[in-house]
């Protein structure tokens, strides 16, 4: 893998992971136009770590904070919603890992667009993450959960999620991205042993840490954007983007087959 392609994907891994619109999802279909047919696991795992670095360097007072005081409301509720995720990740792995194919990516991005075009309808979000309650998180769990698939946003489905559930923007915001720390490190954590049997793979020093980088910058920058435009423009754009790729990827692949082949 060149240093290019590290950078671009470190990049996207970044931008993505943390602007609605689903990091998976961009990364299949780049892979798809483009035809990068390179799948370094180890090289995988290290972009989750740059966005992991992302998500610490933003909201490390919070952290710190949970770390000291571990018993309080929104380490329970994190801890909620974290489980359902997991629960759903396990029920359903097999499916997870076919969809990275791009089966369904066009049908994934469209529910993405949906979602955030839904959100642009609430208007009596106005509670605080202190006043949430179990079914609170477990609607964040499941819609988390649920975008696992690639083309289905999870800062777009959580941040949704908790808007529905009477969460004000901004908390809705600040929750979905707190709640991308187990969500990530667990992803981490299932790629270890398969890392550690396979080895980094064909792939140089430079192209990792470039890649690692661009997912760090990327996401940190990516983050404070999100947490200014969720208050002040909202997810309306986000929402036709998206759809212009569920669109997109639909015609490809029930029309065009140039990149994708048809789901059905």
């Amino acid at each position: 893998m060149s240093v290019l392609i590290a950078l671009l994907l470190g990049a996207v891994q970044g931008l993505c992971e943390f602007l609605p619109v689903s990091s998976s999802g961009h990364l299949v279909l780049i892979q798809n136009v483009f035809g990068i047919s390179e799948n370094v696991l180890f090289f995988d795992t290290m972009l989750h770590l740059g966005t992991l670095i992302a998500v610490f360097a933003v909201y490390w007072e919070q952290i710190i904070n949970i770390i000291r005081h571990p018993i309080q409301k929104k380490t329970g509720m994190l801890l909620i919603s974290t489980v359902i995720t997991t629960a759903i990740a396990f029920t359903f792995r097999n499916f997870f890992e076919s969809s990275y194919e791009g089966t369904f990516l066009g049908f994934g991005f469209l529910f993405t667009a949906i979602v955030l075009f839904l959100t642009e309808r609430i208007q009596n979000a106005h509670k605080n993450i202190g006043e949430m309650k179990v079914h609170d998180s477990v609607m964040i769990g499941i819609m988390q959960g649920v975008a696992i698939m690639p083309g289905i946003s999870r800062s777009g489905s959580t941040i949704a999620g908790a808007m529905y559930t009477g969460l004000k923007r901004s908390e809705a915001a600040d929750f979905s991205f707190l709640l991308s720390i187990p969500a990530i490190l667990g992803s981490v954590i299932m790629q270890v042993p398969e890392v550690a049997a396979n080895g980094i793979g064909p792939i140089d020093l430079a192209s990792v840490i470039t890649g690692t980088a661009a997912a760090a910058a990327t996401g940190y920058f990516a983050i404070k954007f999100m947490l200014k435009i969720i208050v002040r423009k909202g997810l309306k754009g986000f929402a036709i983007y998206v759809a212009a790729l569920g669109a997109f990827v639909l015609l490809d692949q029930f029309a065009l087959n140039l990149f994708f082949t048809r789901p059905f």
